[in-house]
């Protein structure tokens, strides 16, 4: 049987250490709460060593399993977040909040990966490096906020600023997807009758178009190669467009590629502002949750431009960050990512920067950034969907008059 080391808190608090017995992990962890001992670290000892691939995966198979096999959802994410805040905050331990959490969770996903995370932290590992561990599940970002709260004492407060970051975006998400769902539906509807009529109705018009004989107009003559095509060459055209959509999704995830997607995002003419004021706001929020927080200024803006996304804007903050590290100012540092913080912004962190209050103004500029980012959201998509029905009906519309042309002419074609 396994010989395992441990490390536990008695219930006077005072720190002990010893050795069991147990057939893996978990029959261990039962054995130190049946002692009354509070997990530190456990580790198995080096002499069971030819055991220990047997112990170990023992305990962690249904993790790996679940892991592949799926993820853990954004809605899980945040409720393990949110209560992992709440436990902190109302003076449960860590070991004891993870304990909870993932006995408590009815997710097999969550509930595996819970496991893992409370089995790397009983062994001695910090919360954001067993987080690390898991990049499918915590985003970079996540890991680094976790970090900069276990250093600084305050990891309930990252928590649950996570939380809300977390609520904020799966709200703005689902606030466009309600808002595209009835043009998607015509999109697809649309589709669905091009197919119909180059496959079924515009065939019957090329049998009588063939009869007469004569010219037809160059729109007529381009909706009936595309007739003949679709027809006679589908399932070729479908494949290639599959493999097509596959190289240039590939490309675009390359470094290159993506450099070059997220340049040409920022600089078009509705999305990039929009996105460039939602990585504006996150940033302030973060930076200035942070700063609040007690977080060195050069530590908190480290950790605040992951939460930018877009490469091009974090290489700029990463620019900035430089010349804060060589003494100089914020707000004269920021003023360089023009393509991030307007002019107006600029100032107003440099007058909080002079103020003592920088943490406070970057809140409140993230407040005010998110409401007028909310306002010309809903103006966007309301433009949106009134062009996309008019880019449908237009193109519809195309076909019909392509396909009635010559029977304006058919009686020329008669004579």
């Amino acid at each position: 049987m396994p010989l395992f080391q441990y490390k536990a808190l008695q219930a006077d608090g005072a720190i002990t250490e010893g050795q069991l017995e147990a057939p893996g992990r978990p029959e261990a962890f039962s054995q130190m709460a049946g002692l009354g001992l509070r997990p530190v670290s456990l580790s198995e000892k080096a002499g069971a060593a030819a055991r220990k691939a047997v112990a170990l995966p023992s305990s962690l198979g249904s993790i790996s399993f679940f892991k592949k096999a799926h993820k853990v959802s954004a809605r899980a994410l945040e409720d393990f977040t949110r209560l992992l805040s709440s436990l902190l905050a109302a003076g449960v331990p860590l070991s004891r909040a993870l304990v909870i959490l993932h006995k408590e969770s009815s997710n097999p996903a969550a509930h595996a990966k819970w496991k893992e995370i409370y089995d790397l932290v009983v062994d001695g590992m910090s919360l954001a490096d067993a987080m690390g561990k898991s990049p499918d599940t915590f985003p970079r970002v996540y890991t680094a906020m976790v970090q900069a709260g276990e250093t600084g004492g305050f990891l309930d407060l990252v928590l649950a600023q996570i939380a809300d970051f977390q609520a904020r975006e799966k709200d703005l998400r689902s606030k466009v997807m309600a808002a595209m769902l009835y043009p998607c539906v015509l999109l697809f509807l649309a589709l669905a009758v091009l197919v119909f009529l180059l496959t079924f109705f515009i065939p019957k018009f090329q049998v009588i178009f063939k009869g007469l004989g004569a010219a037809l107009p160059l729109p007529t003559q381009i909706v009936l190669a595309a007739s003949h095509v679709l027809r006679s060459y589908g399932l070729v055209v479908l494949v290639g467009v599959v493999i097509l959509g596959a190289l240039v999704r590939n490309w675009f995830s390359s470094e290159k590629g993506r450099r070059i997607w997220e340049g040409l995002i920022l600089r078009s003419p509705i999305v990039g502002p929009l996105l460039a004021q939602f990585a504006m706001a996150r940033f302030s929020r973060m930076l200035g949750t942070l700063l609040g927080a007690g977080v060195p200024l050069v530590q908190a803006l480290n950790v605040a431009r992951k939460s930018i996304g877009n490469q091009i804007l974090v290489d700029a903050v990463a620019q900035a960050i430089e010349r804060v590290q060589q003494g100089g100012p914020l707000g004269a540092s920021l003023a360089e990512c023009k393509g991030l913080f307007p002019s107006s912004v600029v100032e107003m962190i440099a007058v909080a920067e002079e103020s003592g209050r920088l943490d406070q103004e970057l809140i409140r500029i993230a407040n005010v950034t998110e409401g007028d980012l909310d306002r010309q959201l809903k103006t966007a998509v309301a433009f949106a969907e009134p062009l996309l029905l008019f880019f449908i009906a237009a193109f519809i519309g195309t076909i019909f008059i392509s396909m009635v042309l010559p029977i304006f002419t058919m009686q020329e074609y008669i004579k």
